[in-house]
């Protein structure tokens, strides 16, 4: 009878073991958790999202590589999976934060249900770890001729998209971009950005970036160029005329706040993201 022999490697038992971090995660809080029944039950959802997402993209990438059909699938096996576990760890790290923050933090659920939320929380954690180390794995080192989605740029603009996400939540329930011409300015910059950013991930991962009018580096610093000046004018702008006494509303600010610091975070982001394309040599597979 013919054996099943899986290639052994640091690499695969890190995603073995997120792939079981991320299952354990969500079936437990599917199972026990009773998040249906909370008012925050939307973040529950988000929660089980993530790892249900992280979950099933992970077991692709498994079974893509074990049945070597990398070159079957209709992307780029070079930015793939890192871009994969870049988002994932993102993911997983946000459900880390938001389900202890909501489900567990001044609850006073049965302990049965307490329980099914800790297990699931502390797995979520594991989780975030472990895609971490495949990230840390597979990005590509210095020298190292690699895909896109493996340097230092690429992941920065896995982290710029994801954080644009964030921002979108937070200035959308309530919405707090409507008070003044200036703080639309400030959205305007938050979908623009993103949508380049994204457009580059997909490029990337799609293997069309020989689909361009102009070379694809040239994009990326004309591009790069621009956002940093877009950002620095969001990063200006949103506190400034948000928390501005004649403009500010007596709703709580919380989220104000947040987006203005998430602003300056990808604002710094982007900047890195400018000065390592500058000086960048890759080569796109």
């Amino acid at each position: 009878m013919p054996l099943i022999v899986f290639a052994s490697s640091q690499l695969l038992w890190v995603r073995v073991a997120a792939l079981l971090f991320t299952c354990v995660a969500f079936s437990i809080a599917a199972h026990g958790a009773f998040l249906q029944y909370e008012i925050h039950r939307g973040l529950g959802d988000w929660c089980i999202f993530c790892w249900a997402f992280s979950f099933t993209c992970t077991l692709l990438v498994l079974l893509v590589e074990h049945c070597s059909l990398q070159a079957r699938v209709p992307v780029s096996w070079t930015n793939f999976p890192i871009t994969i576990a870049c988002y994932a760890a993102l993911f997983c790290l946000s459900a880390s934060i938001i389900f202890p923050v909501y489900f567990l933090k001044d609850q006073r659920s049965r302990n049965e249900v307490r329980d099914y939320r800790i297990v699931s929380t502390v797995f979520s954690c594991l989780a975030t770890v472990a895609y971490a180390g495949e990230v840390s794995l597979t990005k590509a080192r210095p020298g190292e001729v690699a895909g896109y989605m493996a340097t230092a740029p690429g992941l920065l603009k896995v982290c710029q998209t994801f954080l644009a996400c964030i921002i979108f939540i937070l200035v959308s329930d309530p919405v707090l971009y409507n008070q003044h011409a200036a703080l639309e300015w400030c959205m305007a910059v938050y979908c623009i950005c993103f949508i380049l950013s994204m457009a580059v991930v997909v490029l990337c991962v799609g293997e069309c970036t020989g689909c361009l009018p102009i070379p694809f580096s040239k994009f990326l610093s004309a591009y790069g160029l621009l956002a940093v000046i877009m950002y620095l004018t969001a990063t200006i702008i949103w506190p400034v005329f948000h928390f501005d006494k004649q403009y500010q509303r007596r709703s709580d600010q919380t989220n104000a706040i947040i987006v203005a610091v998430l602003t300056a975070v990808n604002f710094l982001l982007y900047l890195a993201d400018l000065a390592y394309t500058a000086r960048l040599v890759f080569v796109t597979v």
